[in-house]
């Protein structure tokens, strides 16, 4: 996946971290990248009716800082010597700190394993969700116990063109790097590609069954027909422009494999992943912009909320973080 030059690996004791290290690791070996480790730490903050003589918040923040830089540093040490890899500890709300180091350093990738514990039944934690949300470069949210080498992977993207010209703007640059992202990675894994893009005919129900738009069955298949024609044409254009990027023998070789389930994205891409046994999930994860406070797509939120997979979470190119320093 040779796309990434500055690599940020987030750390957190609480969860399998070799993970998220090793696929930073390896991610870094084949584009010559440099790895940045760090971990977040809550700042101490001194207890009402607690002595502060012996120690000191501020003493016992240091200590901690340095325990933990202590740790990172056993970490990477096996990887100092093939390859540009540095630690360090920060403190403060995690999301906030991370996202503050992708602004300072530049760095063009965040890969770390998600903070909630009952993986099975929720994605999210609370920081992570705001990470999704709010982190400007693509976000690697690595599923724990996941397989060392992906066997499938799946690219989500959106082709329907009704949206408003600048929404759809944003939605097409959305999907050449959700495609060119997927298509890499499923290079460098050996993996099967899988495309998917949901479509509805939004007028069906209503040409079915209201009084008033009621319709033949026949003449309802045939503009269903020719809706689902449309958007194949429009998942087809996608497709050969991301044969100009990759290139033909690339294409040839991971013989991408679409899917144009007919129903709603928040419901038939999780079920599309679910019986093709993904093992991660390629998507953008912004939709409208311009509307104060929406970050991140209900649509993108919904599918993250019920997948069990890992899954890279891109932002379109002219997005920006709401996160200051």
């Amino acid at each position: 996946m040779k796309q990434f030059k500055n690599i940020l690996c987030v750390i957190d004791k609480q969860v399998a971290e070799q993970h998220s290290l090793s696929r930073a690791v390896a991610l870094a070996e084949e584009n010559q990248a440099r790895v940045t480790v760090i971990m977040v730490i809550e700042p101490v903050r001194a207890a009402i009716g607690v002595s502060q003589e012996l120690l000191s918040p501020h003493a016992l923040q240091e200590m901690l800082i340095d325990a933990q830089t202590k740790y990172l540093d056993t970490l990477i040490e096996p990887y100092k010597a093939h390859m540009e890899i540095t630690a360090r500890v920060l403190s403060g709300t995690p999301f906030l700190e991370i996202i503050r180091e992708v602004l300072r350093n530049a760095h063009d990738l965040v890969i770390k394993c998600p903070e909630a514990p009952d993986w099975l039944n929720r994605f999210f934690s609370g920081d992570d969700k705001h990470l999704l949300r709010k982190c400007p470069c693509p976000v690697w949210m690595v599923k724990p116990q996941s397989r060392e080498n992906y066997r499938s992977i799946l690219a989500a993207v959106d082709v329907d063109d009704s949206y408003p010209p600048g929404e759809l703007k944003t939605r097409e640059a959305l999907n050449r790097m959700v495609m060119e992202l997927a298509g890499s990675l499923a290079i460098s894994e050996f993996a099967q590609l899988h495309v998917v893009h949901a479509w509805v005919a939004v007028a069906e129900s209503a040409l079915h069954y209201s009084v008033f738009m009621q319709q033949p069955e026949n003449a309802v298949n045939t503009y269903v027909e020719q809706v689902r024609g449309h958007h194949a044409k429009l998942l087809e254009r996608l497709m050969t422009e991301m044969g100009a990027r990759l290139g033909k023998d690339a294409i040839e070789y991971i013989k991408p494999q679409l899917h144009m389930p007919k129903g709603l994205a928040r419901k038939e891409i999780p079920e599309l992943a679910r019986q093709l046994d993904v093992d991660c999930i390629v998507m953008g994860t912004v939709a409208r912009t311009g509307i104060r406070g929406v970050i991140i797509g209900n649509t993108a939120e919904t599918i993250l909320e019920q997948i069990n997979c890992s899954v890279i979470a891109i932002k379109p190119p002219d997005f920006v973080t709401p996160v200051t320093f």
